[in-house]
């Protein structure tokens, strides 16, 4: 179980907790507003490296969600902080994703787009990929570009399902050259450690709710960070109460998770 009254930051994913493809879940303005009125800060980090920040700003803002673009973080930042700690200036990259990894990795100038001659391969999901891209990535992998992967989400959920995701993508990569990814999103805990110290939370103190055990909930393991659950997007509470992935706490939604929050508060009083 989560000592609610111990929390001082929340993050929470996305895709399939928020909404599903343009499709707002519900209970997000209310919890947000009890989050505010309680002084606990929040933020969003996605695995989803597609748009930039300000487009989901702009997204979330479509839907009658408001959240500034600062406090969103994509793993596509996250894949850029990695690598500007990895590699020099002037480093050239070929790209397999859309316009949020694109703008993390290029807007500054750090590093140079190559598409004939890259050290690095970097993908996230592509929703346009067509096979000449998929075939020079992989020959620029076979003589010997190092392949990176912003995420391993092997699906998307979307308004019409379960879509491919990152992960997909990677496979079909690593199937075509032989060669794995080295993995920067979730579950690997450098998202939510960011994000903890953007709103200067310790992580312990720092609560995680998402739709995924295998990032979502694995990732804020691997981070120290308490966890929700919420069943409104890809893992089932079968697999949460069998797996050998467990959250602290599973909820069938958002309005679920602000009642058993706001319960064990007023039980304090």
């Amino acid at each position: 179980m989560i000592a609610f009254s111990a929390i001082r930051a929340v993050l929470f994913d996305m895709d399939g907790v928020l909404y599903r493809g343009q499709t707002p879940l519900p209970g997000v303005a209310d919890l947000w507003q009890f989050l505010h009125d309680h002084q606990i800060a929040f933020a969003c980090a996605t695995n989803n490296a597609s748009m930039t920040p300000q487009q989901y700003a702009a997204k979330l803002a479509a839907m009658g969600i408001v959240l500034p673009a600062d406090r969103v973080i994509t793993s596509a930042q996250a894949t850029a902080l990695y690598l500007r700690d990895h590699y020099p200036p002037g480093t050239r990259v070929f790209v397999v994703g859309m316009q949020g990894l694109r703008a993390a990795l290029f807007a500054d100038g750090y590093f140079v787009e190559d598409d004939d001659a890259p050290e690095l391969v970097v993908q996230g999901a592509d929703f346009t990929l067509t096979y000449e891209r998929l075939k020079r990535a992989t020959l620029h992998i076979r003589r010997g570009a190092r392949f990176i992967s912003t995420n391993p989400d092997r699906t998307f959920p979307s308004e019409e399902g379960l879509i491919p995701g990152a992960g997909a993508i990677a496979a079909a990569l690593t199937a075509a050259t032989d060669v794995s990814p080295l993995v920067i999103g979730k579950p690997a805990p450098t998202m939510f450690l960011i994000g903890a110290k953007m709103l200067d939370a310790p992580p312990s103190a720092t609560l995680v709710v998402g739709d995924r055990l295998d990032t979502d909930i694995a990732g804020a393991i691997a981070a120290g960070m308490p966890s929700v659950l919420v069943l409104t997007g890809v893992s089932t509470v079968e697999e949460a109460t069998t797996g050998p992935i467990r959250p602290d706490l599973i909820v069938a939604d958002l309005p679920e998770l602000l009642a058993r929050w706001a319960d064990e508060l007023s039980a304090q009083l």
